[in-house]
């Protein structure tokens, strides 16, 4: 733990106890070097996990969802603030709603705003998400496209 006051790494623990009714723990530092005293807060950060296809649990990754946003929005014009922006709003999104999500929740809520943002990238990320076998396939999700519109 780094001393807020002057960035040392050598702080000890000098009391510990529990809050937000045992939800948290409260501890007392004080910094080796400088002797200035502040108190830490650990929570514990629940895990959200997602259900593949074929059944098997993983756990959540951001990098990950930011990956395959970046992948759909290859040489498109779109920053990459634009696509942390998204992938952290996904996240928020899929955190509310629970502890478990599926793939397919997380396919819909990425497709949901690659439309309105660059619809090359939404059909890039369909084909991959949908698992699009040949070109009726583009057809049929770009007249889809087309008619919402």
């Amino acid at each position: 733990m780094l001393c807020p006051s002057c960035g040392n790494s050598d702080t000890r623990v000098i009391d510990s106890r529990p809050a937000d009714s045992g939800q948290s723990i409260r501890r007392r530092r004080i910094c080796d070097e400088c002797e200035h005293r502040f108190t830490t807060y650990e929570r514990l950060e629940p895990q959200l996990m997602v259900r593949k296809r074929n059944g098997r649990l993983e756990v959540f990754s951001t990098a990950k969802l930011a990956s395959g946003i970046s992948a759909a929005l290859a040489d498109r014009p779109v920053s990459g603030s634009s696509i942390e922006a998204m992938a952290e709003e996904v996240e928020g999104v899929l955190r509310a709603s629970g502890p478990q999500v599926t793939s397919e929740v997380i396919g819909r809520e990425i497709l949901d705003r690659l439309r309105g943002l660059d619809e090359v990238a939404y059909l890039r990320f369909a084909s991959v998400y949908k698992e699009f076998q040949d070109a009726a396939d583009f057809e049929r999700e770009m007249a889809e496209l087309e008619s919402a519109e």
